[in-house]
């Protein structure tokens, strides 16, 4: 510790070894320059947890990226949310992939500079995410009802700094941890994707059924093969296969208005909002009293779909909490999990854009949408085998999830320490070996 030193953001930028550059004006990236394919733009609610979400980048043509080429962004660079709530705290490390994208107007960028041989931006990026980092960061934003972090700010953010050797090694520790959740994230899209591809040949396209009519050879076991009905009937299902709507394989119970129920002491329930969904993670919400009714009780493996707002739907593992109005806990005492969650990813794009065609401020769907769209169940036999393929890719992907929170809290347990001096590295690493 006795060679550890204090640094400020400004420190750095003074000495020319970092620089900040806040994302372009509005009046020079529009909302109508947005394309369905182009370069990516990194927008404020982008930013969360030292990650880019990318599944709410926005896309700008080419051309346009250019014309704002120095706010194009590079492997190593620290994304600041700068307005609204995500300017309380959240930041976002740039990796490899992500090089070429655009800082977003509501961002601010943070570039350590090739002759910086002070700090490592890595383990820069794992002090901001601290949870003390955060606090600071929420304490110092101004505005009570949009907090903003502007330039200044960041300036003035003051953090411990040991050794560049010792920074990597920190770096290393808390790396190896991110690593190893990102793993199971890609993981999980592969398990989905096989799964999605398997429902989607079977319930969507009929492809056994129409490759039998066409007499194309066989492309499953001959005992799965020989389940698929040899023609499709009137209606262009297989025959024999059924039409539901969707509110009859599943129950969509909506929430509750927390704020009917607040908390009353340790024991509360996080409340489990849209923005909490998105995140995963039910960490710093508003708390509940755990006097709601027992079905409104949100436990992992439950699966939840926002219904208003941005819609999404998740396999929940943040832990037990409370279902927030805007919320479905989608349920089912005939069906497997993987049958009406699959069903609503595949209308999810219709719903979607009936939320957006709605002019409010915050589109939606209504009961009556369930209700139309429809479901295909095939013969027992069929979802029986159905069944067989697709429930252990869901559990193996809800087992990667849980793995990855358990990770996620030893690393939320090891960055503070490490980052005050409190552990050292080879502490860290012994109890990460005990912990494996």
């Amino acid at each position: 510790m006795n060679r550890w030193t204090h640094l400020t953001i400004g420190d750095l930028c003074e000495n020319g070894l970092a620089e900040l550059q806040t994302g372009p004006f509005g009046s020079q990236l529009h909302a109508h320059e947005y394309v369905a394919e182009g370069v990516p733009v990194v927008p404020t609610e982008a930013i969360r947890d030292r990650k880019i979400d990318h599944s709410v980048l926005p896309r700008i043509l080419e051309e346009k990226a250019n014309q704002l080429s120095r706010h194009r962004l590079r492997a190593g660079d620290i994304l600041f949310a700068r307005r609204g709530v995500q300017a309380t705290g959240h930041s976002a490390f740039v990796r490899e992939h992500e090089e070429g994208f655009l800082c977003g107007t509501g961002a601010i960028r943070l570039r350590l500079l090739p002759q910086n041989e002070k700090v490592d931006a890595t383990f820069l990026s794992h002090v901001f995410a601290s949870q003390a980092s955060i606090d600071w960061f929420k304490f110092h934003a101004i505005g009570a009802t949009m907090p903003n972090l502007n330039e200044g700010i960041i300036r003035s953010f003051r953090f411990a700094c040991p050794p560049l050797t010792e920074q990597r090694a920190i770096a290393s520790i808390l790396g190896a941890l991110d690593d190893k959740i990102e793993l199971n994230r890609r993981m999980n899209e592969t398990l989905e994707a096989m799964a999605r591809a398997i429902f989607q040949d079977w319930f969507v396209a009929f492809g056994p059924t129409r490759a039998k009519m066409e007499g194309r050879p066989h492309y499953l076991a001959p005992d799965l093969w020989a389940l698929f009905p040899d023609r499709l009937d009137a209606e262009g299902k297989p025959e024999g296969w059924r039409e539901v709507p969707l509110d009859q394989i599943a129950d969509f119970l909506n929430g509750l208005a927390l704020q009917k129920y607040p908390g009353t002491g340790d024991d509360d329930l996080p409340v489990i909002k849209i923005a909490e969904l998105r995140a995963g993670s039910a960490s710093g919400s508003d708390r509940a009293s755990r006097a709601i009714p027992p079905q409104y009780v949100v436990e992992d493996g439950d699966i939840l779909f926002s219904w208003s707002g941005s819609l999404l739907q998740r396999v929940w593992t943040g832990g037990r909490g409370a279902l927030n109005q805007h919320l479905f806990k989608v349920t089912s005492r005939e069906w497997p999990k993987w049958l009406h969650y699959l069903w609503v990813d595949h209308h999810l794009p219709q719903f979607q854009a009936i939320a957006a065609s709605k002019a409010t401020t915050m589109g939606h769907i209504q009961r009556h949408h369930l209700s139309e769209a429809m479901t295909v169940i095939g013969s027992r036999e069929i979802m029986k085998a159905a069944d067989e393929l697709i429930a252990p890719l869901f559990q193996r992907s809800f087992a990667n999830s849980l793995e990855s929170r358990t990770l996620a809290a030893t690393r939320d347990l090891l960055l503070p320490r490490l980052m005050s001096g409190e552990l050292r590295v080879h502490d860290a690493e012994r109890l990460m070996e005990t912990a494996a």
